[in-house]
């Protein structure tokens, strides 16, 4: 999968959380790069995670079964990626899909639901995670709660906790 955005989004960081809960929790093989513009924050960004139940022979996605846009430049620069009938995961707030791809398009108001619900856009890439796995089903929830109570302060916990739930439930409501 690929994950793209801007600089300052956590696009990457959500991709490394990613791979992480696979590799420790899952019993999983993988794989996560990444790339971005010069800027500090604000330029693009780009993380491929590769999760297998076997050895992972190329470390770059070229094309990917899940693409995550963030922004509308992410999206214009990698939408023609994905692969057929593949799925492409969009913030409704930032990226307009026009272009028409053979792959499902799924464009959800995450960082609106954080807003309203957390206030906080500091977790608005946890949101993402926790649709991007609701959605594909690769982790469970625990192992990505597991990686962050070891990355986080204990005051952070909480809220990143609700923005995963605030993602799974999102596509869980796809489904009723």
């Amino acid at each position: 999968m690929v994950f793209s955005g801007s600089g300052g989004q956590g696009v990457i960081t959500a991709a490394i959380i990613l791979a992480e809960a696979a590799v420790l929790h899952e019993n999983l093989v993988a794989v996560q790069s990444q790339s971005y513009g010069p800027e500090a924050r604000g330029g693009a960004t780009r993380s491929d995670v590769i999760i297998a139940d076997s050895p992972i022979l190329f470390p770059k996605v070229i094309q990917p079964n899940v693409l995550v846009c963030l922004t509308q430049q992410a999206y214009a620069n990698f939408y023609s990626i994905i692969r057929p009938g593949g799925l492409l995961f969009t913030d409704s707030r930032y990226v307009k899909t026009e272009k028409k791809v053979d792959a499902r398009q799924l464009s959800l108001p995450m960082y609106e639901t954080v807003m309203e619900k957390i206030g906080r856009p500091i977790v608005f890439n946890i949101c993402m995670l926790g649709a991007v796995i609701g959605l594909t089903k690769l982790v469970r929830p625990e192992s990505i709660m597991k990686i962050l109570e070891k990355q986080l302060s204990p005051g952070f916990l909480g809220m990143n906790r609700q923005a995963l739930d605030l993602g799974l439930k999102m596509v869980e409501r796809l489904g009723e």
